[in-house]
């Protein structure tokens, strides 16, 4: 039994952080009902709920929201519910007659996370927009990449999960434990460029204290120093290097096989960003002098803080996340396992995401419908 045990939430269905943070709350125990459109959208459980990772755990009802019965059925949902979550537009959720006050109305105690790109408010609030977009305006799509390259996409991680999916549970859950203790529910205005203007929050204060440039590879964590940064090994690998604390960078120099006039020329220019170029180069050479294997054996379980570049399909097969289950494989499907872990309390990836649908009657007959209610429901394409 999780931590959010007993804990119902609503997610009305969407892509992308919506989905992310519905499966971090139904992996800590909460029952996440997911409601679905009939015939569903683009890469959702409708599709191959086989791989629908970030729908595990939940229950899948459809509810045709032009319809007055589906409008209903979603407001009885609503009124059982502890939380609810949506990642429509602003405005969208008025429009069907579901927005904020009338679902407070119905259950005072309802947190009601929202979901968006730009936030609730602001000039750009009502415009179309996706994970690249929202982070090329907090600096933080600007700030990845290599020096004299444009910048770099770190695929939909900064935004829509990061700053996104994982605000949005954390908001969800805050608000749980306030309602605790106030017995009123509230609005979580949930913001992507919000969420990732917070986790840029360091590398803002590293700017105005003057130890921190706004060019991108020109600082010490964005590839600007050569002991943190990605190598090309002598068969095509990489391998990844952060050889920040002095002691660490000793060990890379004594590992290395360096001479002792050349380690004490490394050593020199450790801290002397003006030689880092050139000791990129050298070390660039150095590295392409291995296969990434080799420099595995050299490297791995020392200090150096050290690791292959692995592919996707093969970080499940490292020895050492396969020591500690960070992935659950069941020999068909392999999947990443919930986060974090706790001492006392279980925590374990759901079942694998339903068809679109699959539990639309037993959650309305949970609901207290009856069969026949259901049936005409059904009949009337109100439900699906």
């Amino acid at each position: 039994m999780g931590p959010l045990s007993g804990k119902t939430i609503i997610e009305f269905a969407g892509l992308g952080p919506g989905p992310y943070a519905g499966m971090m709350l139904a992996d800590m125990g909460a029952e996440v009902i997911r409601v679905e459109r009939p015939g569903g959208q683009w890469l959702t459980a409708g599709r191959n709920p086989k791989y629908d990772v970030h729908n595990r755990g939940k229950s899948s009802i459809c509810i045709n929201m032009k319809s007055a019965e589906g409008i209903v059925c979603a407001k009885k949902l609503i009124k059982s519910a502890d939380a609810l979550i949506e990642g429509y537009r602003p405005g969208v959720m008025e429009k069907l007659g579901l927005g904020p006050d009338e679902c407070l109305d119905i259950n005072p105690k309802l947190v009601y996370g929202r979901m968006t790109g730009w936030g609730q408010t602001g000039p750009l609030a009502q415009t179309a927009g996706h994970d690249i977009n929202y982070i090329a305006l907090t600096g933080a799509l600007h700030a990845i990449g290599q020096k004299g390259q444009k910048p770099t996409i770190p695929l939909n991680l900064v935004g829509d999960f990061g700053g996104g999916g994982m605000m949005l549970a954390f908001g969800v859950v805050c608000a749980l434990l306030e309602t605790q203790a106030s017995g009123k529910g509230q609005v979580i205005d949930c913001s992507i460029v919000d969420g990732t203007v917070s986790l840029m929050g360091f590398f803002y204060s590293q700017l105005q204290a003057g130890i921190g440039s706004d060019k991108r590879g020109e600082n010490m964590l964005d590839s600007g120093a050569f002991f943190y940064d990605v190598y090309e090994t002598s068969d095509g690998g990489y391998i990844s290097l952060g050889s920040i604390e002095p002691q660490f960078f000793r060990l890379l120099v004594d590992l290395l096989g360096l001479n002792e006039a050349d380690s004490k020329e490394w050593i020199q220019n450790h801290w002397a960003p003006q030689t880092w170029p050139q000791m990129a180069d050298k070390l660039e050479t150095l590295i392409k002098t291995k296969t990434r294997d080799q420099w595995c054996d050299l490297f791995e379980g020392t200090d150096v803080c050290f690791a292959p570049v692995l592919s996707m399909a093969e970080a499940r097969h490292h020895p050492h996340n396969v020591a500690r289950e960070t992935f659950v494989d069941d020999g068909d499907v392999w999947q990443p396992a919930p986060v974090p872990r706790f001492s006392r309390t279980l925590v374990k990836a759901g079942a694998e995401a339903v068809a679109l649908g699959a539990n639309s009657q037993s959650i309305l007959l949970g609901l207290g419908y009856e069969q026949e209610e259901v049936d005409t429901l059904l009949a009337t394409g109100a439900i699906a």
